[in-house]
């Protein structure tokens, strides 16, 4: 497959986590693929559901 093919992965801001979740936290930055996950509107806002696994990385500040 050639790169230009490829979708480059997104970023984005955890806003909330669900109880079994073990290695995010609220305020993480996180990347995952662009496809992965559930949208949803919560009024004027996009957001996005993600499973644990779907989530390639996790951002931090050194």
């Amino acid at each position: 497959m050639p790169d230009s093919a490829k979708e480059k992965p997104q970023r984005g801001v955890v806003q909330a986590v669900g109880k079994k979740v073990e290695n995010v936290k609220v305020g993480d930055q996180v990347l995952f693929d662009k496809y992965s996950g559930s949208k949803l509107r919560i009024e004027d806002e996009e957001c996005l559901i993600l499973k644990e696994e779907d989530i390639l990385g996790i951002f931090t500040n050194s």
